[in-house]
């Protein structure tokens, strides 16, 4: 079976990515490192270009302090947000987290991970059709980090809630500037507040009555001497419970629709499980949950030929990098047996992203558990797909699925 036999075009609820994605590509061959005079920033889509900007923080900060709008909450909540910092201050905060996030934590959630999918999906036995994100892609995830952390997990529609308000995107168009972003944390500053406090009496709480959780361990756990502050456990905790979970609700929902519109590769998955953490790997890909990432230059710098100044926001194209002909061959075919995928979703170099071993091992069980409890999984022909603002967040906000019991 050729790859040709395995692609099929993009179905009419993605068009609004699939255009976004052509223009992008349109300016990764015309015009890799562009200056966006409008947004007063610089674009580069090419993936050489955009692995160099992300594995070099010394050039290229994470740092945004004194360069974007300043807002009163989210400024709390990046204190322990080391996603947005960089050496030596990221390396002390990592460190220190994975102390208390090791692999080998990750790799004893796996049992809980598929008790908690066949739970889920109990939940929705017996019926023909249910909406995947709301049945699975979104409570998963979101039970398992709220698990791991030891909050309380039946309080997951607030951190449900606050993730839409966070990723939503509803502040902002396909090319955010600093007004947009203005008014952005604005508008999401009421929810950074409720979430900074809710999450701050949670580790006093943990402080007072110390438990296995990862909150538990953060408090206590020693880099040299040093612990990390409450605000700053305030901003990864919150890094994680809210961001953490989002990837995963992306893959989970977006290999849904990747899957339906390659169908003869499901035959496969379901007859070889192991070939399920490659394909996983492609709709990573292909569908990157987060399409760009922004940087700051921290000194005059030359790149693709163009000389950008210092303090510039440089937003650095995954969507773009990930489907570049020089890296991938023939990119804009979803090829689920691709190997190898040198794909940048997860980032690259510092800022990798750490919690990526625990996005695939949830990925990959919660497709085992349906393919063994589904003979087949479509998605709803009479229905819409709604689909989040893909340039802040390419991911499924409701997909309803037709279902034959196994």
């Amino acid at each position: 079976m050729s790859t040709d036999e395995l692609a099929a075009p993009a179905a009419p609820a993605q068009f609004a990515f699939e255009d976004l994605l052509a223009r992008w590509g349109e300016l990764r061959e015309s015009d890799p490192v562009h200056h966006d005079g409008e947004q007063g920033m610089w674009r580069v889509f090419d993936h050489a270009t955009v692995a160099r900007v992300l594995s070099d923080p010394t050039t290229f900060s994470s740092d945004f302090s004194g360069l974007t709008p300043v807002q009163e909450d989210f400024e709390t909540f990046r204190m322990g947000n080391f996603v947005g910092m960089d050496p030596p201050n990221h390396r002390k905060l990592r460190t220190l987290v994975t102390q208390a996030f090791t692999p080998r934590t990750v790799a004893r959630l796996e049992p809980r991970i598929r008790a908690i999918t066949n739970e889920l999906l109990d939940q929705v036995s017996g019926a023909s059709r249910f909406d995947l994100v709301d049945a699975l892609a979104y409570p998963l995830p979101i039970i398992v980090i709220a698990e791991l952390l030891g909050v309380p997990a039946e309080d997951r529609e607030l951190f449900t809630k606050w993730a839409r308000v966070l990723f939503g995107g509803d502040e902002l168009g396909e090319s955010a500037g600093l007004d947009d972003i203005q008014r952005a944390l604005d508008a999401i500053s009421p929810t950074i507040r409720e979430m900074n406090e809710y999450i701050l009496a949670h580790i006093r709480h943990h402080r007072a009555h110390p438990g296995e959780g990862l909150t538990s361990k953060l408090v206590t756990a020693e880099l040299n001497g040093e612990r990390l502050e409450d605000q700053e456990i305030v901003g990864f905790v919150a890094l994680l419970l809210v961001a953490g979970h989002i990837t995963t609700t992306a893959l989970l929902g977006n290999a849904v629709v990747a899957f339906d519109r390659s169908p003869l590769i499901v035959p496969g998955l379901r007859a070889d499980p192991t070939a399920l953490p490659t394909a996983l790997e492609e709709v990573l890909r292909y569908l990157p949950p987060f399409p760009e990432l922004g940087r700051r230059t921290t000194s005059e710098v030359e790149l693709g030929g163009r000389t950008i100044p210092a303090d510039s926001i440089i937003m650095a194209n995954l969507a773009a990098a990930n489907r570049d002909p020089a890296q991938f061959a023939r990119p804009d075919v979803f090829d689920a047996q691709r190997a190898p995928n040198p794909h940048l979703t997860f980032g690259h170099g510092i800022h990798f992203c750490f919690g990526a071993p625990l996005a695939r091992m949830e990925a990959k069980i919660a497709f085992e558990v349906l393919f063994d409890r589904y003979k087949q999984l479509t998605v709803a022909t009479d229905e819409p797909v709604e689909f989040q603002n893909p340039a802040v967040i390419v991911s499924v906000k409701r997909l309803p699925v037709d279902a034959l019991g196994a």
